[in-house]
């Protein structure tokens, strides 16, 4: 059930923000025959680079991509603390950090931040570097990458293009293959 009203949740938000954004718009500078509301394809798919995410992080303070260390691949994460594949996942992905510690880790929620924090204090997942977390209070990454599931994973190269997304997460050595060979340049785009 909980699955269910978090896909309606994110239809209405998507249908919401794409309205909004057209309404704004003259209508001569919208692509012809194309109806965002019925845009069938997200927006990561239609943009290779790294989204212009904003997040607010245990702290207080933000995180956004401009934040990122250069040259370094990108895995973003969109959770729930509530959910177990997420909590299975956080357990896989620490079990496996020597494998992992080339890319940064952005662990996004748009859970409460106190509900951020224990989560990354039960799976231990704070005392990594190149692991960051916080909350997306515009609900802008689950739209944009049209989330229907969690754990969501979304994998960048080391100049924050596009790799491969994982609509119901990846094992930790799927990720690891990836972040080897984007380092390596093997590129492999999917989606």
């Amino acid at each position: 059930m909980k699955k269910l009203l978090f896909i309606a949740f994110t239809a209405i938000i998507a249908l919401q923000a794409a309205a909004q954004d057209g309404a704004g718009r003259n209508a001569n500078t919208q692509p012809k025959n194309v109806n965002p509301v019925f845009d069938t394809v997200p927006p990561y798919k239609k943009n290779p680079n790294i989204p212009p995410f904003r997040l607010l992080q245990p702290d207080s303070t933000w995180f956004t991509n401009a934040n990122l260390p250069k040259k370094k691949p990108v895995v973003i994460i969109y959770f729930s603390p509530e959910c177990g594949h997420c909590q299975l996942a956080a357990q896989e992905i620490t079990n496996s950090i020597d494998k992992l510690k080339d890319a940064t880790f952005i662990w996004v929620s748009y859970y409460s931040v106190p509900e951020i924090e224990k989560f990354t204090v039960n799976y231990k997942l704070a005392q990594y570097n190149n692991f960051r977390f916080g909350r997306d209070p515009q609900y802008f990454l689950p739209t944009y990458f049209r989330v229907k599931f969690t754990p969501f994973m979304a994998v960048y190269d080391n100049n924050w293009q596009f790799v491969q997304s994982f609509e119901q997460g990846a094992t930790p050595e799927v990720l690891a293959t990836l972040i080897h060979d984007n380092l390596h340049n093997k590129k492999k785009h999917t989606s």
